[in-house]
């Protein structure tokens, strides 16, 4: 039987609320619209057959059928809605940006951290096949250090008076640069051009200086004479466009081109530029279709509160920046809150391994060679992962594991954090298997406590758990559930004594001979 597909409700259905409402229509999960226009109401009705639609949020937050809540209004009313909707236990989906102020942003933050729930930003552009291509080239190495990006963001209108261009415009590129640097910048600095209202920019240019070295500049406006969507990065190896005004196959370019020295003179060297191929997709569907995925199995979104925080930081650093003549603002490692406009951690993944979009990687984690880590995936930080592992989908690997050579872990499978996966053994997820029928319904849970040291060729039957600090034997076949720090070899696996803390077997007073820890278990029971 197939999981219940979330049942959603859109609040706020104008200028973008629309798109949002047609896409969760087309999957099949919009319950409801809520929106303070009732010709707009009654037109959707006409639209969507089925439809409810409402105008007050208590009719939203009451419906026990609705679990995840998507708010397009305003942004001076997402921290007022996105509140009252996590109390009430729904899921958050906000577009952009997150709130206005980062304490607010850190209290919803907090909010749905307590209750278990997902809180997700519109950074559409992250949900971009060509961006996310572009990104998977930078992480492979393909373009070299990146030394500098460029982006442009230009149309004329939509031009509004709830907030400047900046505000309205410029969230997707900083999130995007964000993305690609990997780190928070050192320093923003931002001009704007107020031409149409005198308290409010048309156009601005913000500059970004990172710690590494890059450097990155934004350019939006409202007025201007065409449309222009461009992100331009620069690395030493190889620059690349993304223009989202091309057709599809010509979205992303990427230059070969180089610097050489003749006489001590810089003499650039021109190369064809070359069109990588990237499947087709609505960027805004995939970011519906991610949001119901994170609401079914709890996974982390992309672009969770963290990285709204971020681009929230970002904003109104450059808006504090335009207020005061176009100072450079600094971004402090002692500010407060620093921790939590930290962006994507560094990592290493070898040129070999593949990582799949929507995978979320911890600091100082390593992948080595021919590994594959699938969507939905989060390993944590510390993670070494050998040769030719497989890992997902929606795998959680706890922070300091070490799965070695040759492992695959299979969706079902939960590892806390410092557990030993030894070479080749054998996680399961399917109880009695066949090559003709699809089981995936099936799957039973297999939990790994903290610490634990799964023995090189060991096999591990679905649905059991090993306990914290237990120790399965090289070869053993588990088909129970072991106790912490429980010693189990044999197959099947039966327990034969205890294991200390630090891998050590315990003697017959239960005392540690290597490390001196003493320890109180009930007698050897047979698993």
């Amino acid at each position: 039987m197939e999981a219940k597909q979330p049942g959603i409700a859109v609040i706020g259905s104008g200028y973008w609320g629309k798109n949002l409402v047609r896409n969760f229509y087309n999957i099949g999960a919009l319950k409801l619209v809520c929106d303070k226009n009732d010709a707009v109401l009654a037109g959707f009705q006409k639209t969507y057959q089925g439809l409810d639609v409402c105008m007050a949020l208590n009719a939203v937050l009451s419906r026990g059928d609705i679990d995840g809540v998507v708010i397009a209004t305003p942004a001076e009313t997402h921290y007022t809605l996105a509140k009252e909707a996590l109390l009430a236990g729904k899921h958050v989906f906000v577009e952009k940006p997150l709130v206005l102020d980062e304490a607010e942003a850190k209290e919803l933050i907090g909010l749905a951290q307590e209750k278990g729930l997902v809180l997700m930003v519109g950074h559409l552009l992250q949900y971009h096949p060509v961006f996310i291509k572009l990104k998977e080239l930078a992480a492979h190495g393909e373009l070299g250090r990146i030394d500098y990006i460029y982006s442009q963001r230009l149309n004329l209108g939509k031009i509004r008076r709830e907030e400047n261009i900046l505000w309205s415009f410029a969230p997707h590129d900083i999130s995007m640069i964000l993305g690609l640097a990997g780190e928070m910048p050192e320093s923003v600095l931002a001009t704007g051009g107020n031409y149409l209202h005198k308290k409010i920019a048309d156009v601005t240019t913000t500059h970004l200086e990172f710690s590494s070295g890059l450097k990155a500049h934004i350019f939006v406006s409202w007025l201007h004479p065409f449309k222009e969507q461009k992100l331009v990065v620069v690395g030493e190896k190889k620059m690349a466009v993304f223009d989202d005004t091309q057709p599809w196959d010509k979205k992303l370019a990427i230059y070969a081109h180089q610097i050489l020295w003749e006489n001590n003179v810089p003499v650039p060297e021109k190369a064809e530029a070359q069109y990588p191929q990237v499947p087709q997709g609505e960027p805004l569907r995939s970011e519906c279709e991610h949001f119901l995925s994170c609401i079914a199995t709890g996974n982390t979104p992309l672009t969770d509160g963290r990285e709204g925080l971020a681009v929230l930081s970002v904003l109104n650093a450059a808006q504090k920046s335009m207020n005061n003549g176009a100072c450079k603002i600094a971004f402090s490692l002692s500010q407060e809150g620093q921790a939590e406009k930290q962006a994507a951690p560094s990592f290493f993944v070898h040129e070999t391994a593949i990582v799949d979009e929507n995978v979320q990687i911890g600091a100082d984690s390593k992948i080595w060679h021919f590994s594959h880590i699938l969507p939905r995936t989060i390993i944590g930080e510390r993670v070494n992962v050998g040769q030719n592992v497989v890992i997902g989908p929606d795998v959680t690997v706890g922070n300091g594991c070490k799965v070695q050579n040759n492992v695959s872990v299979y969706k079902g499978v939960v590892l806390e954090e410092d557990v030993f996966c030894g070479p080749s053994m054998v996680f399961t997820n399917v109880f009695n298997p066949r090559a003709h029928l699809r089981k995936m319904d099936e799957v039973r849970a297999t939990l790994v406590k903290k610490g634990a040291t799964l023995g090189a060729n060991s096999t591990i039957v679905c649905g059991v758990t090993i306990g914290q600090y237990a120790f399965v034997g090289a070869g053993a076949v588990v088909v129970k559930d072991v106790p912490d720090h429980a010693l189990v070899v044999g197959n099947p696996a039966r327990q034969i004594g205890w294991a200390c803390e630090c891998g050590t077997s315990l003697d017959s007073n239960k005392q540690c001979p290597a490390c001196g820890r003493n320890y109180d278990f009930a007698p050897v029971i047979s698993c």
